[in-house]
């Protein structure tokens, strides 16, 4: 006899099951919301996978009348006095899995109240135990009570205290505790954030942010008597102003012992102003356009700042999130991006700029499901002494909240730790999982020279390998070599590879990126010296005349290719060498060595890579004694470790002179500034180094070098002619005083201060190479950096970056930055397309790059640096004193385009023969599809992907718009050609 049993289980929802009926009543406030979950178990699985449940209850006016709330399983199942409510949705029943529901009312009535029976719907045909529990709910009035003595609006001054009180009290007849806390929001309709609470078990909190403020006691929390709080707020600062509120929750304890908040309200609001104490008080705003984002989405985190005399002073701002530094603008204009974030800058996912006068701007774009939290902007003044340096002031922060809501599930995995022996091959491994679009990988390596995270190699999303820019590895690969598995692999790992590896995985989605993960792996390269044993020892080391003397080098743990070299050294400090055995096998003799000595090569032990290198003295003679050393070198990333270099100079025009005789050097200064002056330095090169000898600085003050003898300083004489030329003069030359000699000039300008300053002897530019040519879709960055600047606090630079269609058109501006910082992107409709993919950086105070994402045929033209200089006069006014333009660079965006044949094709909803289509080349580089049509005068078209100029189009052809028309109808060949992309 087989006896099977089922339980349902009825509960509040979030409770855990138990082998019994929830207890009751629970006890529910009039106008909350109502939920209960119920679950059966003990039933034999059904075809569908679910079990179906019904919902009834009995009122307390008629406990014998049982009536039908709601079903899982039939919409009209409800009685009338419940239809309109479950057909309003006011009702529900959710299923959670096959055995359990959730319950709800989502706004409880009076009449609410009553036992509910919960009970599953058997269609099994047997019997298998107890089918419904049951409950009891109580609706009880809302007897909770806040309210606040304070006025609607306060102004106080910034280090002023102020206290608040409020008034909370509850009739409720059941026993129910009270939670209580203080808010300080941005205005009357946002909600506030906590600024200190005190929960239902009478523990004090301080709200994120204020800790060490509460912890200094300058904000606190009492309770006086029954019903009264009060907040008590010392030294208030500017960023305390808003709207301040105080809330209650009434909590009651069901009788499975947890606790349930059953009434919430909040008193009216004071709006406080703090205002500031002195004219030289900052304030800092931050907002953001939509703090709920979805992965992909774009993230803004907009920061002002706000202080009287704002066009007088300087600032920097920078972004926050827990804690670490996102990006900052400097008082310059100059940004800085944290090491975490480095990489994501590079990409372009990030850009951070001063966008107004008062105005600062953070894009996180696409934003990740990991870049959610609270962000603080924080401004600090910055005081310009007259050096140029600049002392920061006491900072302002402000911070604001963004929530993310994932739309994608990929995740990706590392192995924590990896090890690997030096000179052998480095295999790290990412998986993925959750994958629904196209993938792309970025391998990335933290060293511990370089906190930031650094770009090795990339994987994009159609197989293409691009190693970083400027990398000279060759041995670096990215794989793909399974559908979730990315792997690197460097064939060589030494020293430098030791570090924190990190797998950057992007998914895209119609050539966006839609989201981002990140795993990381920490590396260990164990260096050669420890587990590469060399160790020499002797048979017969002392040895007689005419013996056969055997030396053994052995050389255990090395599995790499090496160089292996036996040496004497007898009375003299620099050994002679006796034979090099290379890798390749070959071996090379000294002199006569061959005559006296033998080598012979035994594999002693495979498995542990020992090899023994026997060199064998075959007869002894008092030439062969002396101390005998073996050395080994092994190559590493195509050079040899411990190998010491030659360095190669390449050496100025000669000189000759006799002994005694008098020498003069010369060097020649050419420059277009007037009211200058010049410090000459002189170098001598020997060996490889370079010494200062003399110095004359712009006052003509002789300095000589440390190191320079006094015989050495009465022969020398330095002195300026017409030109300027200055002259190195010494007198009865010497054997000693051969060598290379240098000269650096600094140039001096005075300034409108009637201060001097060091000067380039002229403004450059380094730029792009004057052609670039690049695929649709690429990443850009055009480069304009200055060859030298003036090294003076009343400097200033200002970029701007031009374009033109052509070198003959007009040269339109695409973006500035200002010499006070300020970002701008002029407004020009022909442009407007390009200027949203734009990115200006200015990582130092000398490059302005140019960065532009997603490259589109249409982007092609000149564009055109030009760097002006600004210095502030005797007034505070700023004067233009220079500029520059770089020579124009030439962007080709080159489209590929498919090789294709085809019998006909529809082009605007019509099929057309092949024989109408032809391919005209119209110049280098452009492709251009054509149509014709015999039958019909003016309608042929050329389509191609450039806007048409009308120059492009060929006789017969003329330019409209997007096309070109053709009278009268070309002849074309039978077969389709085919274009090359």
């Amino acid at each position: 006899l087989q006896i099977a049993f089922i339980v349902i289980l009825f509960s509040v929802v979030f409770k855990c099951s138990a082998d019994r009926g929830q207890a009751g009543p629970l006890y529910r406030v009039e106008g909350s919301p109502l939920s209960i979950s119920c679950s059966v178990s003990g039933l034999p699985p059904l075809p569908d996978g679910r079990n179906n449940f019904e919902f009834r209850v009995k009122k307390p006016s008629k406990p014998n009348l049982v009536s039908h709330v709601i079903s899982t399983e039939s919409s009209d199942f409800a009685y009338a006095a419940y239809g309109q409510r479950v057909k309003a949705g006011e009702i529900m029943v959710e299923h959670v899995d096959q055995n359990s529901v959730l319950f709800k009312i989502l706004r409880l009535e009076k009449t609410d109240e009553g036992e509910y029976e919960c009970a599953v719907i058997n269609t099994r045909g047997t019997f298998y135990g107890t089918y419904s529990a049951m409950t009891t709910v109580k609706v009880i009035d809302n007897s909770l009570s806040v309210s606040s003595p304070a006025p609607a609006s306060l102004t106080q001054t910034e280090g002023d205290s102020v206290d608040f009180t409020c008034e909370v009290s509850s009739n409720t007849v059941q026993h129910t505790h009270l939670s209580f806390a203080w808010f300080l929001g941005a205005n009357t309709e946002a909600a506030g954030r906590p600024l200190i609470s005190m929960d239902k078990d009478f523990r004090l909190i301080p709200g994120p942010g204020f800790e060490e403020r509460y912890k200094a006691g300058l904000i606190r929390l009492d309770k006086i008597g029954e019903v009264t709080y009060k907040l008590k707020m010392s030294h208030l600062e500017l960023s305390d102003q808003g709207a301040l509120y105080c809330e209650a929750q009434e909590w009651i304890q069901d009788p499975d012992r947890t606790w349930y908040s059953i009434a919430k309200k909040a008193a009216e609001k004071t709006i406080l102003t703090v205002k500031p104490k002195d004219s030289e008080s900052l304030v800092v705003t931050v907002s953001v356009p939509q703090s709920n984002l979805q992965e992909g989405q774009r993230l803004t985190v907009s920061c002002a700042v706000d202080t009287q005399n704002l066009k007088e002073k300087f600032f920097s701002l920078a972004w926050l999130r827990g804690g670490v530094e996102l990006a900052r603008v400097g008082p310059t204009g100059v940004l800085t991006v944290g090491p975490d974030y480095s990489s994501r800058e590079r990409e372009g996912e990030l850009r951070a700029a001063r966008i107004g006068e008062r105005d600062y701007s953070l894009i996180l774009q696409p934003v990740r499901t990991s870049d959610q939290g609270a962000y603080v902007c924080r401004a600090w003044p910055e005081e310009r002494s007259s050096t140029g340096d600049f002392t920061q002031g006491s900072g302002r922060t402000k911070q604001t909240a963004i929530t993310m809501f994932p739309i994608s599930g990929l995740q990706v995995e590392m192995a924590n730790n990896k090890s690997v022996k030096e000179g052998n091959k480095l295999e790290l491994s990412c998986r993925v999982s959750g994958v629904t679009g196209q993938l792309s990988v970025t391998w990335q390596r933290q060293s511990a020279s370089n906190p930031s995270f650094s770009d090795l190699i990339r994987l994009d999303q159609d197989g293409v390998m691009a190693k970083a820019e400027g990398s000279l590895d060759v041995s670096v690969r990215a794989l793909r070599p399974a559908p979730d598995l990315f792997s690197l692999e460097l064939e060589e790992a030494t020293q430098a590879d030791d570090g924190v590896y990190q797998c950057v995985v992007s998914e895209w989605k119609t050539n966006n990126k839609a989201s981002s993960q990140v795993a990381t792996s920490t590396v260990s390269v164990t260096s050669l010296e420890s587990f590469v044993r060399v160790s020499l020892t002797g048979r017969y080391n002392q040895a007689a005349e005419g013996q056969e003397v055997e030396l053994i080098c052995r050389v255990k743990g090395l599995s790499l290719p090496r160089t292996l070299t036996w040496s004497i050294r007898r009375d003299s400090p620099t050994p002679d060498t006796i034979l090099t055995l290379y890798s390749s096998g070959a071996i090379s003799w000294f002199g006569d060595q061959q005559q006296r000595y033998q080598l012979k090569i035994e594999n002693k032990n495979p498995q542990q890579n020992e090899m023994w290198y026997h060199l064998i003295i075959k007869s002894a003679s008092k030439s062969e004694a002396g101390k005998y050393q073996c050395s080994v070198s092994v190559v590493l990333e195509q050079a040899p470790r411990k190998l010491k270099s030659d360095l190669i100079l390449t050496m100025a025009p000669s000189i000759r002179a006799n002994t005694n005789a008098d020498i003069e050097l010369k060097c020649s200064v050419s420059s277009s500034l007037l009211m200058s002056r010049y410090a000459v330095t002189w170098l001598l090169g020997k060996q490889a180094e370079n010494k200062m000898i003399v110095r004359s600085d712009q006052d003509a003050f002789l300095t000589f070098g440390p190191e320079v003898e006094p015989s050495l300083r009465q022969r020398l004489s330095v002195t300026r002619t017409e030109g300027p030329s200055f002259i190195l003069t010494i007198r009865n030359a010497r054997s000693s005083d051969i060598g290379v000699y240098m000269c650096e000039v600094v140039q001096w300008q005075l300034d409108t201060s009637q201060q001097w300053h060091q000067f380039p002897l002229d403004l450059h530019l380094n730029t792009t190479a004057p052609v670039l040519t690049v695929k649709e879709g690429d990443d850009v960055e055009l480069t304009c950096s200055l060859f030298s600047e003036v090294n003076s606090p009343s400097v200033f630079y200002k970029v701007i970056w031009l374009y033109s269609e052509h070198i003959e058109s007009g040269k339109i501006p695409l973006v500035e930055l200002d010499h006070t910082g300020l970002l701008t992107y002029p407004t020009h409709e022909e442009v407007l397309y390009l200027q949203e993919r734009l990115r200006l950086e200015r990582s130092t105070q000398s490059s302005f790059n140019l960065g532009i994402r997603t490259v589109h045929e249409e982007d092609s033209g000149m564009y055109v640096c030009r760097v002006e200089q600004y210095q502030l006069d005797r007034d505070g006014q700023w004067q233009q004193k220079a500029s520059k333009e770089m020579s124009p660079v030439l962007l080709q965006v080159n489209v590929t385009v498919n090789i294709f044949t085809f019998n006909s094709t529809r082009i605007n909803d019509r099929i057309v023969d092949t024989k109408l289509i032809e391919w005209i080349n119209l110049s280098v580089g452009e492709l251009h599809l054509c149509i014709f049509s015999p039958h019909r005068k003016q309608s042929s078209y050329c389509k191609y992907r450039h806007r048409v100029q009308h120059q492009h189009c060929p006789e017969p052809h003329y330019s409209l718009h997007h096309f070109c028309t053709v009278e009268p109808p070309v002849r074309v060949p039978d077969h389709m050609a085919l274009a090359k992309g």
